[in-house]
């Protein structure tokens, strides 16, 4: 790499010489923590990507009941029906969530996955 100074007499051709740049200690300490911040980063995206940030559930594998869904039921019905005294609103969530459904609206004759406890 080479710089060009401009002066009164004409031009002034130097060259640059990458090695003789030195970081200062402060330079290096941030030069490590950057590298390794960026470390840690590529180390728990891969890590994610493994599965290591899956939560399962410490009782097992979930269980489920299939229930198709009758002319006139709701989810509200439906998870009222199967609390056994639970919240009916967390299971509605539940069975949301398991089915992916966009809303809390269904049809009847649609076959919905209820998780048993």
């Amino acid at each position: 790499m080479s710089a060009i100074t401009l002066t009164n007499q004409g031009f002034s051709a130097t060259s640059i010489n990458p090695s003789a740049s030195h970081l200062t200690r402060r330079g290096r300490l941030a030069r490590t923590l950057v590298v390794l911040s960026l470390s840690v980063l590529m180390a728990s995206g891969f890590a994610m990507k493994a599965g290591a940030g899956s939560v399962e559930n410490p009782a097992g594998p979930a269980q489920f009941v299939t229930v198709v869904v009758a002319p006139g039921e709701s989810l509200w019905t439906l998870a009222s029906a199967l609390a056994d005294g639970g919240d009916v609103r967390a299971l509605v969530n539940e069975i949301v969530t398991v089915n992916s459904l966009d809303s809390v609206d269904v049809q009847a004759g649609v076959r919905l996955r209820i998780p048993v406890k």
